[in-house]
């Protein structure tokens, strides 16, 4: 055999070793992994001759999701209660795919789990078929239909969560969708409601609550009052600088303030009032104060830049820009430039500052039990850290008091109960309406709900965030108060 023949059936042999150790690893190495995929079509048809789990919320137990027996080729199929509702937390469980709870728990739902292994051996020796655990949420059935009362048929998102616990109380993003129109098994129907879906505009299957980043305006104040009393240079009384227009470094730029507006004499005013009354050139000219350095650390502090580890639906990342000038500076700290942020990070924000600077590890599932009930797993509140110290968040609380008491967030107030609160009106884009933002805590000296409301473009009304999300916000929070105390 010469030289290249040689050459030629070494390569060969290489190529053939690669492909069957890369079979073999697939086959088996692979298994487990490729089985628990959402997105494995024929894994989806084998389960759906199975019970899959129920998702029900662990305050009521109201059944959001369960499978109901069928007369087809298949044994089950999944049915969604009141569907629109809670899509956007569910998700949906198709003969294709999966999103959501569904995907996420979906070992679990389907029985396939390590932790239902009892069950697994108990069912062999009783002949019965096997099942799938139930899933148990956070959701407060109450507090989720208010808010999606309250944002009726605009476009945007209300999360609301417990401060003390991170429990997600109310995730609703607008418009939604029937997760039932995907759930069915005629497959060339439901691949006509995907697409229907899919190409509407208005992106029902996107989670703006998680999944989209919005500029959030003045809600930024807070953590920019956050860095500079944490900085130990302020306290809610400082006299600031508060010019009537803001000439930016190194530009023709002046930033006004909104309408026009007058904060305190023209020239100063407290750091307390300038929140209460949202003054642009008080807070651009702080932040170029701090730098944007000490900004970007607070925000991060805060939760900016990165995502909550083992969180039960996939999220956007919230961001504060790098490598800012002094204008860059001045608007980021005003929530604009490139600061972007979803309403699940606002709502941990402010429920940081609700819950004396430490902030709770947000999550959906409560409990696992078994197809017999009995409990599997239970969620413990965890801590995920301390942006601000007990200090900061109470001066930070009583200038959100401020806020909903005289200043922009009056129609946020609940009568007999003091509420904590910023708004913002986020500028994103010219010609464009800007986006209408509130968020906050109540009771304010003793915080159960903490809360981030934002609606897309205002919702096609000419407004802010004080007259069209804070009425949304005192809504949710009144329901909470009510149904939860």
């Amino acid at each position: 055999m010469n030289r290249p023949i040689r050459k030629v059936t070494v390569v060969c042999v290489v190529l053939f070793a690669a492909l069957l150790i890369n079979a073999n690893w697939v086959q088996v190495g692979q298994q487990r992994s490729l089985k628990q995929q959402p997105t494995n079509s024929r894994e989806i048809a084998a389960r759906l001759d199975r019970e899959r789990g129920a998702i029900v919320t662990d305050p009521t137990r109201t059944t959001l999701a369960s499978s109901t027996p069928v007369d087809d080729e298949f044994k089950y199929l999944r049915q969604y209660a009141d569907g629109r509702l809670y899509a956007p937390v569910t998700g949906y469980f198709t003969l294709y795919s999966a999103t959501g709870l569904e995907r996420s728990q979906n070992p679990f739902l389907n029985g396939d789990d390590d932790r239902l292994l009892a069950s697994k051996v108990t069912g062999l020796f009783s002949n019965d078929d096997r099942r799938g655990g139930t899933v148990a949420i956070t959701i407060d059935p109450r507090v989720q239909q208010a808010a999606a009362e309250a944002l009726g048929t605009r476009k945007g998102a209300v999360v609301a969560l417990d401060p003390r616990t991170g429990a997600i109380l109310a995730m609703m993003s607008t418009p939604s969708y029937d997760p039932n129109d995907l759930a069915g098994h005629d497959l060339e129907t439901v691949q006509k409601n995907y697409s229907t879906l899919e190409a509407d505009p208005a992106k029902p299957l996107l989670n703006r609550a998680i999944q989209e980043t919005y500029p959030p305006g003045s809600t930024f104040k807070i953590i920019t009052a956050a860095a500079a009393l944490s900085s130990g240079d302020w306290d809610p009384n400082s006299e600031i600088p508060a010019p009537d227009k803001l000439p930016l470094p190194q530009s023709t730029v002046e930033l006004p303030n909104f309408g026009g507006e007058r904060c305190g004499n023209g020239r100063t005013d407290t750091l307390i009032h300038a929140l209460t009354i949202s003054c642009n050139t008080a807070f651009a000219q702080l932040g170029m104060d701090l730098g944007d350095d000490k900004l970007r650390d607070q925000a991060e502090a805060f939760g900016f830049g990165s995502t909550i580890d083992d969180f039960e639906l996939p999220q956007a990342t919230s961001r504060f820009p790098g490598d800012l000038d002094q204008a860059q500076t001045a608007q980021s700290a005003i929530g604009q430039y490139d600061v972007r942020v979803t309403p699940l990070q606002m709502a941990q924000v402010v429920a940081a500052i609700a819950n004396g600077g430490r902030m709770m590890k947000p999550y959906l599932v409560q409990e696992l039990s078994g197809p017999d009930l009995k409990r599997i797993a239970y969620t413990e509140p965890e801590e995920l850290g301390q942006p601000i110290s007990a200090q900061v968040a109470s001066d930070l609380t009583t200038m959100m008091e401020s806020v909903v008491r005289s200043g922009t967030g009056r129609k946020a107030q609940i009568n007999g109960v003091s509420v904590a609160g910023k708004t913002g009106t986020a500028e994103h884009g010219a010609n464009e309406p800007p986006h209408a933002w509130f968020v906050g805590f109540a009771p304010a000296d003793n915080p159960t709900i903490a809360i981030a409301v934002v609606v897309e473009d205002g919702g096609g009304e000419s407004g802010t965030g004080g007259s069209i999300a804070a009425p949304i916000a005192q809504r949710v929070m009144q329901t909470a108060l009510d149904v939860r105390g």
